[in-house]
């Protein structure tokens, strides 16, 4: 159990390192809904996904393959928003997959 709270608490602290600048940008508050909860999955689903690479590898690419449908469907409406969700997943993901392997025993 204590792994799996600390996979939610990294993801919720990640969510709100995302959703920041979309709160400043005035964004819906479906998208911000929707960002925050994206990120409380991906620390779950970062921290028990067993691929053989480092966490930082890890936490990187399984990011940035979760984003992609969340970049397609942002991609009709707003399509240089993709560069920012990209580069966002990229350095959360990492930081999701360095502080899980940091605190799940």
């Amino acid at each position: 159990m204590h792994n799996f709270i600390v996979s939610i608490s990294v993801g919720a602290v990640a969510g709100i390192i995302d959703i920041i600048p979309m709160i400043i940008q005035k964004l819906d508050r479906f998208s911000i809904c929707s960002a925050f909860i994206h990120w409380i999955i991906l620390g779950v689903v970062i921290t028990y996904i067993q691929l053989p690479m480092s966490p930082w590898l890890k936490g990187l690419v399984v990011a940035e393959m979760l984003a992609l449908p969340v970049a397609v469907l942002v991609m009709k409406d707003d399509p240089k928003s993709i560069i920012p969700i990209f580069v966002m997943s990229a350095i959360l993901g990492v930081a999701v997959g360095v502080a899980t392997s940091w605190f799940i025993y």
